[in-house]
């Protein structure tokens, strides 16, 4: 399958505006699970994780070649590339959070917090004030399947934030079964952060200072459970579910649906434009082009 006939279903009138390639692209396919797509715009290329093979891949867009770039990669699953450019893993292995400098060493950001392992780091972003948010359910110590069997420390699946200043790990949130897929609003006053056993996406107000308030469920999902999360420069809310992209308007209503044919776990926005979607479904890396560009965050 290299290609399939692009299909946006269309729940309110205001997605009419959303389309895009008439087709989508299969860049590849081979994986066992993939996840955490993070887009380098300098060098063109992505980079993504299939978690149980235990491998980091790059997909470079001029060429179109696939390879290695990291294995072992810790069970790597969520991924981001900070405003230095940087690589930011989750590495459901290690239990923690690693950055990957430019001479390709990597700095430990996170793997305890009050002199306790972490469970498994998912999913991670950036604030511009320098913070690292993160989710951290117990997937990788669930099973040997994409990480290392093992009981959890803490005793409970939290999200938490990196202080930009001493390094220290708070704890934000400690309210999820699994806490997930994470992403702020295009002005940094709202977290929204998908918990996958609940099958909901809840909303964060952010304080100054990175205190979180609120938290109501902001969306629900009506086809299995929800996963990585992303928002467009309108405010738009797209998430990652198992019939495709669901797309949310600010005011929580359900806009639409970007279908594809796999369980689709993460996704981001790349390209020049940040109008190229980038999605992990299962086994295969799928992308096409559409008339919506992803969120542009202040200090980019």
């Amino acid at each position: 399958m290299d290609r399939f006939r692009t299909r946006f279903e269309v729940r309110d009138e205001r997605f009419r505006r959303v389309n895009g390639d008439e087709w989508t692209e299969c860049l590849w396919t081979g994986g066992r699970w993939l996840e955490g797509p993070a887009w380098f715009a300098a060098g063109r290329y992505l980079l993504f994780s299939d978690i149980p093979n235990d491998r980091l891949l790059r997909w470079d867009e001029a060429t179109g070649a696939i390879g290695v770039f990291r294995q072992p990669a810790g069970y790597a699953n969520g991924h981001t590339v900070d405003r230095r450019g940087r690589l930011v893993s989750c590495e459901q292995g290690g239990r923690r959070v690693t950055r990957t400098e430019a001479d390709g060493t990597d700095t430990v950001l996170a793997e305890r917090w009050r002199g306790k392992r972490l469970n498994s780091p998912n999913d991670v972003v950036e604030h511009s004030d320098g913070s690292i948010w993160f989710t951290d359910p117990s997937y990788g110590i669930d099973s040997d399947y994409e990480g290392h069997r093992a009981e959890s420390e803490i005793g409970g699946n939290h999200v938490y934030r990196v202080d930009p200043h001493d390094g220290e790990v708070r704890r934000v949130a400690d309210d999820f079964g699994q806490p997930n897929g994470l992403a702020f609003s295009p002005d940094e006053s709202l977290l929204y952060v998908v918990d996958t056993r609940a099958a909901h996406l809840r909303r964060f107000a952010v304080s100054e200072g990175g205190a979180l308030r609120g938290g109501e469920v902001f969306a629900t999902c009506d086809t299995g459970s929800f996963d990585g999360v992303r928002l467009d420069d309108a405010g738009r809310v797209w998430v990652a579910a198992h019939d495709g992209l669901h797309c949310f308007d600010p005011d929580g209503t359900l806009l639409g649906k970007l279908h594809l044919p796999e369980v689709v776990a993460n996704f981001t926005f790349g390209g020049p434009r940040r109008n190229q979607l980038y999605i992990c479904a299962s086994n295969s890396l799928f992308s096409l082009r559409i008339n919506v560009n992803g969120a542009r965050y202040p200090g980019w």
